[in-house]
């Protein structure tokens, strides 16, 4: 409202008061795309400075343009002409070697095709006909395993890091380029991700604690126990190297590069149905997943295991650990005793237990059938009742 109410003048002072920036040879300047005619593309780069950069520079391997009016885009100053500022996303195939002598002293990346595997690494062809050498090591941010049929024929960006005798000794190097951008992305998600987002990304690599994911400019590692609801024990079950997957965010700690993620928070949680499949005093068969000097744990369904207590094993006789009447991997059918889904908890025993408080039952009924079996095979009644004392009276008296 208060800009509406400024007089021409007003604003014409104002804008007059704005300066050309400038810019040193190879800075890199985020740019506004504002305008795109034929071969040229026309840039806000702030102020009252406007830049010019060849559509080239902004098309795919496919030679079309992958962007549009109002992008926000990455270029590096070139030089001042009569035409206007000139900037490069990069320097392409008509490059020669004064032109390749600037991209290294300036930094602005250049685009190179992988002609060729030799000794330590890959002939790199830039400029259309200028040859340079990429190690191994600098060929991307991770070791494959087979880097010829990944990078052979390929066009990728790199950039200078030494060029000498006028060009016919030119080292490159891809992973500088990939480490700039994978940074910038992890300035972004900082200011992006949260615990508990859902986030997809890569198995960059597999290890007995864990799998590590690229989420997009950093790692996150889901750990093996989060890997599944059941018992993992080999992760290489689950994930390959390559794979894509999605994942919650556990915990995130920026100082130390620390993200931690869980695939299986992405799986049903078998816990939400365990009291209708596992209902208490029901029978189950199951199988003896785990033993611990304190009893044996017994999987019922995909991720719920139950434990069956020591006390409770043994058939009546005391022993001193599980294995002694039990093994890994065996059959059992066991009894839902109590089942407690807040604590992920349920108590189990073997169906031929029969607890102190029910052999006390058990006992007392079988002692009072043997009496009584007893008298029947002696002739005898019982002569406790007010029936049996008088029929004992009346036969005292015929007497």
């Amino acid at each position: 409202m208060e800009e509406n109410n400024l007089s021409f003048e007003d604003l014409f002072n104002q804008e007059s008061t704005k300066k050309l920036r400038s810019f040193k040879p190879g800075q890199k300047v985020t740019a506004t795309i504002i305008e795109m005619s034929g071969e040229s593309v026309f840039l806000d780069v702030g102020g009252k400075s406007e830049g010019i950069v060849e559509s080239a520079d902004l098309k795919n391997e496919d030679g079309e343009i992958t962007v549009a009016v109002g992008d926000r885009i990455d270029v590096y100053f070139l030089k001042s002409s009569a035409s206007g500022l000139v900037f490069a996303a990069k320097l392409g195939g008509g490059s020669g070697a004064e032109q390749l002598e600037e991209a290294w002293r300036s930094g602005i990346p250049v685009e190179g095709l992988v002609k060729a595997e030799t000794k330590g690494g890959f002939e790199v062809t830039l400029g259309g006909n200028i040859r340079a050498f990429c190690p191994f090591s600098q060929m991307g941010l991770r070791r494959v395993d087979d880097a010829a049929a990944t990078y052979l024929d390929t066009r990728m960006i790199f950039r200078i890091t030494r060029f000498e005798s006028n060009g016919k000794n030119i080292v490159v190097s891809a992973r500088a380029i990939q480490e700039e951008e994978r940074e910038a992305r992890k300035e972004e998600l900082k200011q992006t991700l949260n615990e508990g987002d859902l986030v997809e990304g890569e198995i960059t690599s597999l290890r007995d604690f864990g799998a590590f994911v690229d989420i997009g400019g950093v790692d996150g590692l889901i750990p093996i126990s989060e890997v599944g609801w059941t018992r993992v024990e080999n992760i290489s079950d689950y994930f390959a190297v390559g794979q894509h997957v999605k994942a919650i965010v556990k915990k995130l700690d920026w100082e130390k590069d620390r993200i931690s993620l869980s695939f299986k928070e992405t799986q049903t949680d078998p816990w939400e149905e365990a009291v209708n499949s596992f209902p208490e005093g029901s029978t189950q068969q199951g199988t003896v997943s785990r033993l611990a000097q304190f009893g044996a744990f017994v999987t019922l369904g995909p991720g719920v295991d139950g434990l069956v207590h020591i006390s409770k094993l043994g058939g009546g006789r005391r022993i001193n650990h599980p294995r002694e009447v039990l093994e890994e991997g065996q059959e059992l059918e066991v009894v839902v005793e109590s089942i407690d889904i807040g604590e992920r908890r349920i108590s189990l025993a073997p169906t031929d237990y029969v607890s102190d408080e029910s052999k006390e039952n058990v006992e007392k009924a079988e002692y009072t059938n043997y009496v009584k079996q007893e008298k029947k095979s002696k002739g005898t009644e019982d002569t406790g009742s007010f029936g049996a004392l008088l029929k004992a009276k009346m036969q005292q008296k015929k007497k």
